[in-house]
C-alpha cells in the first residue's frame, strides 16, 4: 500500500516533462543538493496527483505522510558509545538469523555475481558498504567455502569497532573476507571491485547521500550497483519492530520502527538512480522482503 506506484507514475512522468529533469549537476556537492531538491519535488507532485485521483488512494498518500520521517536511528548517534552501537548492530545480524534472510539476499544477488563472473573469466569482486556485524558478507563467504558461488567477498564500514569485531570474526571462522574502514561517500582506501553492495542501510542515508555513494561506485570502477532494503509496507511497518522486540533490546525494537517509516519507495530509488546516472537504466524490484535497487554502470 505505501508503494503508492499508481499516483507515483504519474507524478515520476510529470518530472519527466520538466525541462531541468533530469537535472544536470557539475560535481558531488551539487548532486547532493538537487537530489534532495527532485526528492522533495517529487513527493508534493505525488500528494497532489492522489489528491485529484482521490479515494483510496488519496487515503495511502495521506497514511504515508503520517508515518514518513527523517528521525535519525539510534545506532546512528554519533554520541552513543561504540560499545553500544555493536550490541545493537549484533542484536540485528541476530535478527537477520534468526529470519533465515542471508540466504535469501545471497539468492538475489547471485545472478548478478555469476553474469560478471562468466563476463570477466574470474570471480566477481564484491565490496559492501556499511557492513554492520558482517552477517552478509559472512553469509557470502561461508557460500564460497561450501560451492562454487565464484565472488570475492570484502566488506567495509565507517565504524572503526565494527571493523575490528568483523576481522576478529573472520579470522575465528576460517573465512575468506576482510574488513576495512571506508568512507562510502569518498570510498578512499576502496578496492577495484566489479559490484558496490549495501544491503538493509539504504534508508539510513538521505537521497542525496545515497546519489553521491551511486556515483561514487561508478567513479571507482564498478560495474553494477546493487541496493537492498526493506521494502516499503505496512507489513513490514509492523513486522520489523515486532521481530526487534524478540531480541531485548529497546533501542533495537524502536530503531526497527523508525527504519521501517524511513524505507525508500521502488519509485524514490528510481528517481535517486535516474538523477544520478542520468538515465533510465536503473531497475527497481520487489523481491520479498526486500526492494532491490540494481544499476548498471556503462
Amino acid at each position: 500500500m505505501l508503494q503508492l506506484d499508481t499516483a507515483g507514475q504519474i507524478a515520476l512522468q510529470n518530472l519527466h516533462r520538466r525541462q531541468d529533469f533530469p537535472p544536470q549537476w557539475l560535481d558531488h556537492e551539487e548532486l547532493e543538493q538537487v537530489t534532495n531538491h527532485f526528492h522533495a519535488v517529487f513527493l508534493e507532485e505525488r500528494f497532489r496527483v492522489s489528491k485529484q485521483l482521490g479515494g483510496i488512494l488519496l487515503a495511502g498518500e495521506l497514511l504515508d505522510r503520517s508515518i514518513r520521517t527523517e528521525e535519525q536511528e539510534h545506532m546512528d548517534d554519533p554520541s552513543l558509545p561504540a560499545a553500544k552501537k555493536l550490541e545493537m548492530i549484533r542484536a540485528l545480524d541476530n535478527m537477520n538469523n534468526m529470519l533465515l534472510l542471508y540466504p535469501r539476499y545471497i539468492s538475489v544477488i547471485e545472478p548478478a555475481i555469476r553474469k560478471i563472473a562468466g563476463e570477466k573469466g574470474r570471480p566477481a569482486r564484491i565490496l559492501e558498504l556499511a557492513s554492520g556485524a558482517g552477517g552478509l558478507a559472512f553469509a557470502v563467504a561461508e557460500q564460497v567455502n561450501r560451492s562454487s558461488l565464484p565472488v570475492e567477498i570484502r566488506g567495509s564500514d565507517i565504524v572503526p569497532e565494527y571493523v575490528a569485531f568483523c576481522n576478529h570474526e573472520a579470522v575465528k571462522r576460517k573465512l575468506p573476507v576482510h574488513f576495512s574502514v571506508i568512507n562510502a561517500f569518498t570510498m578512499d582506501n576502496s578496492c577495484s571491485c566489479d559490484i558496490i553492495l549495501i544491503s538493509q542501510s539504504l534508508h539510513h542515508f538521505t537521497p542525496g547521500q545515497l546519489a553521491r555513494i551511486i556515483a561514487q561506485s561508478k567513479l571507482h570502477g564498478a560495474s553494477i550497483f546493487l541496493g537492498l532494503d526493506g521494502h516499503r509496507g505496512i507489513d513490514l511497518l509492523a513486522g520489523v519492530p515486532l521481530i526487534a522486540m524478540l531480541q531485548g533490546n529497546s533501542d533495537l525494537t524502536l530503531d526497527g520502527y523508525t527504519s521501517a517509516r524511513k524505507f525508500y519507495s521502488e519509485l524514490e530509488l528510481d528517481l535517486i538512480a535516474q538523477i544520478t546516472t542520468g538515465s533510465s537504466r536503473s531497475h527497481t524490484h520487489f523481491s520479498w522482503p526486500l526492494s532491490v535497487l540494481t544499476i548498471p554502470f556503462e
